[in-house]
């Protein structure tokens, strides 16, 4: 058991905290999450590689901790997500913390479609299965997630996209 959470515990630890907005709730649902495996260890069959089954084990688990959680504070939220590529720099934790930034703003809805879909590769039909939405409300939160985040995520764009005169600009006048 100690051998497969030190292999897998980063991936499923990673795909839970995209999914939860605060890092506390984060970690005691990945903690239900490890339990929920070693639990079910026994009914592992094989039929797949144990990273795509402990995926789903955390996904599923994540979601009805969500889930749970909403039903208990009454709280129904609209879905809304993006997402952007970053190459390797000195920037990265800048941009990185950038658009953790940005997916914090999204309703948490929002920021479980997104994911999903958009980082996690789910299809919209797996996402509405999972979330009790249609197709078409998955397809449209996405949308709307993307829209949202283009536009939080526009002045870093523009920051990323200005030269510099460390890339042999000259500085502007003042």
């Amino acid at each position: 058991m100690r051998a497969l959470w030190a292999e897998h515990a980063p991936r499923v630890d990673a795909v839970v905290r995209r999914l939860v907005h605060d890092l506390d709730e984060a970690a005691d649902i990945a903690q239900e999450v490890w339990i929920q495996i070693f639990r079910a260890l026994p009914t592992f069959r094989g039929d797949a590689q144990f990273s795509t089954w402990a995926h789903r084990i955390a996904v599923n688990r994540t979601l009805n901790a969500l889930r749970r959680a909403r039903r208990l504070l009454g709280a129904h939220e609209e879905l809304t997500e993006e997402t952007a590529m970053v190459e390797d720099d000195v920037e990265q934790p800048f941009v990185r913390e950038s658009i953790t930034q940005a997916l914090d703003k999204l309703p948490r809805g929002a920021r479980t479609v997104f994911v999903l879909h958009d980082v996690e590769g789910f299809t919209h039909e797996e996402i509405a299965g999972q979330l009790g939405i249609t197709t078409g409300g998955s397809k449209s939160q996405l949308f709307k997630a993307r829209a949202k985040l283009r536009r939080l995520l526009a002045p870093l764009m523009d920051h990323l996209s200005s030269p510099t005169m460390e890339d042999g600009y000259a500085a502007p006048l003042a």
